[in-house]
């Protein structure tokens, strides 16, 4: 270093200014001395773990891409299963909706029969009970037009008739009469 300063003065005392165009050997010689020796230090020194962070970095940034392309693809597959089992699901929920409305309609078919079976059988059974309540009646007014017959003939004759036999005289005279 005490080397290059002296050559340093010893050219500008010699020497006014330097001209761009000028060689200066002594310069020459030592920026190619500088350029070398520092060249040496950074191949020696420096470059080994640049170049080692390097290929680190690219082997890190590799995996990295590496590891996303694997996540791609298991969410791409995931997204398929989703896409499948969403169709899938859709298929089940139309097929359980047509399945409910064909037994909702065979309910709606066996209820409309049950109603109309119990409106038969109620039909039926006021008939059954018009019936009755008319043969019932029929007896009532048989049995008052005996006794209306029974007083009348009473009154006729003068005499009460009170008998069985003539009470069984009278219903057997209406029994022999049609109906109308």
């Amino acid at each position: 270093m005490l080397l290059l300063l002296a050559l340093l003065q010893e050219a500008e005392a010699h020497q006014g200014p330097a001209s761009p165009f000028e060689v200066n050997f002594g310069l020459f010689f030592w920026t190619w001395l500088v350029f070398f020796g520092l060249l040496y230090v950074l191949k020696r020194f420096a470059w080994p773990p640049l170049l080692k962070a390097t290929v680190d970095r690219e082997r890190r940034i590799q995996k990295l891409l590496d590891e996303a392309e694997l996540r791609n693809k298991q969410a791409q597959s995931l997204f398929e299963e989703h896409q499948r089992l969403l169709a899938e699901s859709r298929t089940k929920a139309h097929a359980m909706i047509v399945d409910a409305k064909q037994i909702a309609e065979k309910e709606r078919a066996v209820a409309m029969e049950r109603t109309l079976q119990e409106q038969q059988q109620l039909l039926e059974r006021a008939r059954r009970d018009i019936a009755g309540e008319r043969e019932r009646a029929i007896a009532e007014l048989r049995q008052e037009a005996v006794d209306l017959s029974l007083a009348a003939a009473s009154k006729l004759i003068g005499q009460r008739l009170t008998s069985d036999t003539d009470r069984k005289l009278v219903e057997e005279y209406l029994a022999g009469l049609h109906p109308r």
